[in-house]
């Protein structure tokens, strides 16, 4: 066998398990969501058995990923992520900057102005502005942002975000979805 297939090949296995702990899901959990065995999971994982289609397809369908996320491709000497960015309705652009369903989804946006409409969902999201001044509307609370500041929340409480005046803002945008939540420290020097 090429060295290289063999080298991707026996990759997986640990891609696997990070995987499983980033969700943090037990291989009985796993199990029961793909219908393979704990054993041949954990044989997968530690590469004593070979992954096959028929084992990488229900793993990527129970991750919520991509099938050539499991198997990652060979690299082509260039780094860079290709962004496709998407217009939206009245200006706004959105591009993803991850391609991860189900974990932390990051976008950079640019938004135009629009009237404020509150929404609930869940999850729990976290806003960078990067140029312009962001307004937010978190319940009763109206806070407009600068550039460099940062707003984090749980979008089960009524928001909206947009520009504070009529030019556009452009931000980073993260989306955790179940409540995930970011650690940002204000002060290097506070107590862990």
């Amino acid at each position: 066998m090429d060295p290289e297939l063999a080298e991707l090949i026996h990759s997986i296995g640990p891609r696997l398990r990070a995987l499983r702990h980033d969700r943090g899901l037990t291989l009985d959990v796993l199990a029961r969501d793909t219908g393979i065995s704990v054993s041949t999971l954990s044989r997968v994982e530690s590469g004593l058995r070979r992954p096959t289609l028929d084992l990488l397809i229900p793993l990527a369908r129970a991750h919520r990923v991509a099938l050539d996320q499991l198997v990652a491709a060979p690299a082509t000497g260039d780094p860079r992520v290709h962004l496709r960015p998407r217009s939206r309705e009245r200006g706004n652009i959105v591009v993803p900057l991850t391609r991860y369903p189900g974990r932390v989804q990051v976008f950079k946006q640019v938004l135009a102005h629009r009237e404020p409409k509150l929404v609930t969902h869940s999850g729990y999201e976290w806003l960078y502005v990067l140029a312009g001044e962001l307004r937010l509307i978190l319940g009763q609370r109206d806070t407009t942002l600068r550039p460099g500041e940062v707003a984090e929340f749980d979008t089960s409480t009524p928001h909206w975000f947009g520009p504070a005046g009529a030019e556009a803002v452009e931000i980073l945008h993260l989306f955790g979805p179940h409540g995930d939540q970011a650690v940002i420290r204000t002060d290097p020097t506070a107590d862990s």
